[in-house]
Protein backbone atom coordinates (compact mmCIF):
# COMPACT_ATOMS: atom_id res chain seq x y z
CA UNK A 1 0.00 0.00 0.00
CA UNK A 2 1.15 3.76 -0.75
CA UNK A 3 0.17 6.63 1.23
CA UNK A 4 0.90 10.17 -0.15
CA UNK A 5 0.55 13.24 1.86
CA UNK A 6 0.12 16.49 0.59
CA UNK A 7 0.86 19.64 2.10
CA UNK A 8 1.81 23.44 1.47
CA UNK A 9 -1.29 24.96 0.22
CA UNK A 10 -3.21 28.14 1.31
CA UNK A 11 -3.65 31.54 0.26
CA UNK A 12 -1.53 33.44 -1.52
CA UNK A 13 -1.44 37.44 -3.25
CA UNK A 14 -1.21 37.23 -6.94
CA UNK A 15 2.45 37.39 -7.87
CA UNK A 16 3.06 35.75 -4.86
CA UNK A 17 4.47 31.91 -4.36
CA UNK A 18 3.59 28.29 -2.59
CA UNK A 19 5.53 25.40 -2.27
CA UNK A 20 3.53 22.09 -2.34
CA UNK A 21 4.77 19.24 -0.73
CA UNK A 22 3.67 15.21 -1.47
CA UNK A 23 5.55 12.77 1.34
CA UNK A 24 5.73 9.32 -0.25
CA UNK A 25 5.41 5.81 2.17
CA UNK A 26 7.95 4.37 0.32
CA UNK A 27 11.15 5.36 -1.68
CA UNK A 28 10.47 7.38 -4.72
CA UNK A 29 12.96 5.64 -6.75
CA UNK A 30 10.22 2.73 -6.81
CA UNK A 31 7.85 4.85 -8.66
CA UNK A 32 7.41 5.02 -12.77
CA UNK A 33 6.29 8.62 -12.19
CA UNK A 34 5.05 11.21 -10.23
CA UNK A 35 2.28 13.93 -11.31
CA UNK A 36 0.90 16.75 -9.96
CA UNK A 37 -2.93 17.73 -11.23
CA UNK A 38 -5.25 20.48 -10.14
CA UNK A 39 -8.87 21.08 -9.87
CA UNK A 40 -11.27 24.36 -9.95
CA UNK A 41 -14.73 24.25 -8.87
CA UNK A 42 -16.37 23.71 -12.25
CA UNK A 43 -13.72 22.85 -14.42
CA UNK A 44 -11.76 19.21 -15.91
CA UNK A 45 -9.14 17.88 -14.05
CA UNK A 46 -5.68 19.48 -15.37
CA UNK A 47 -2.21 18.10 -15.30
CA UNK A 48 0.17 20.70 -14.37
CA UNK A 49 3.57 18.40 -13.83
CA UNK A 50 5.11 15.24 -14.21
CA UNK A 51 8.21 13.77 -12.87
CA UNK A 52 9.58 10.22 -14.29
CA UNK A 53 11.59 8.21 -12.47
CA UNK A 54 14.84 9.38 -14.30
CA UNK A 55 13.81 12.51 -13.20
CA UNK A 56 12.36 13.79 -16.75
CA UNK A 57 10.34 16.57 -16.20
CA UNK A 58 7.34 18.05 -18.37
CA UNK A 59 4.78 20.68 -17.53
CA UNK A 60 1.60 22.02 -18.53
CA UNK A 61 2.15 25.31 -20.97
CA UNK A 62 -0.09 26.99 -18.65
CA UNK A 63 2.33 26.78 -15.81
CA UNK A 64 6.11 26.64 -17.54
CA UNK A 65 8.21 28.62 -16.54
CA UNK A 66 6.72 29.63 -13.56
CA UNK A 67 6.72 25.96 -11.80
CA UNK A 68 8.69 23.17 -10.93
CA UNK A 69 8.24 20.02 -9.77
CA UNK A 70 11.33 18.16 -8.14
CA UNK A 71 11.99 15.74 -5.25
CA UNK A 72 13.97 14.78 -2.68
CA UNK A 73 15.04 11.01 -2.45
CA UNK A 74 15.70 10.92 1.06
CA UNK A 75 12.88 12.38 2.34
CA UNK A 76 10.45 10.32 -0.26
CA UNK A 77 9.34 13.70 -1.05
CA UNK A 78 8.37 15.44 -4.20
CA UNK A 79 7.53 19.22 -4.18
CA UNK A 80 5.94 21.62 -6.82
CA UNK A 81 7.39 24.91 -6.54
CA UNK A 82 4.97 27.63 -7.63
CA UNK A 83 6.33 31.45 -8.84
CA UNK A 84 4.10 34.23 -9.90
CA UNK A 85 0.82 32.72 -8.73
CA UNK A 86 -2.53 34.09 -10.70
CA UNK A 87 -6.31 33.97 -9.83
CA UNK A 88 -6.83 31.10 -12.29
CA UNK A 89 -4.22 29.12 -10.35
CA UNK A 90 -6.55 28.59 -7.86
CA UNK A 91 -7.75 25.09 -7.23
CA UNK A 92 -7.37 22.20 -5.17
CA UNK A 93 -3.52 20.34 -6.38
CA UNK A 94 -3.51 16.78 -6.46
CA UNK A 95 -0.52 14.17 -6.44
CA UNK A 96 -0.13 11.14 -8.18
CA UNK A 97 1.99 8.75 -7.98
CA UNK A 98 2.15 5.67 -10.62
CA UNK A 99 3.57 2.40 -9.39
CA UNK A 100 3.39 -0.74 -11.67
CA UNK A 101 0.32 -0.11 -13.66
CA UNK A 102 -1.40 1.43 -10.57
CA UNK A 103 -2.45 4.96 -9.30
CA UNK A 104 -2.45 6.65 -5.80
CA UNK A 105 -3.84 9.55 -4.91
CA UNK A 106 -2.98 12.32 -2.14
CA UNK A 107 -5.72 13.67 -0.45
CA UNK A 108 -5.66 16.91 -2.07
CA UNK A 109 -4.19 20.80 -0.67
CA UNK A 110 -5.95 23.81 -1.90
CA UNK A 111 -4.61 26.78 -3.17
CA UNK A 112 -6.33 30.28 -3.25
CA UNK A 113 -4.50 33.05 -5.06
CA UNK A 114 -6.31 36.26 -4.56
CA UNK A 115 -6.02 39.77 -3.23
Amino acid sequence: QVQLVESGGGLVQPGGSLRLSCAASRGLFSFDAVVYYRQAPEKHRELVATMTSGGNTNYADSVKGRFTISRDNAKNTVYLQMNSLKPEDTAVYYCNALLGGRSYWGQGTQVTVSS
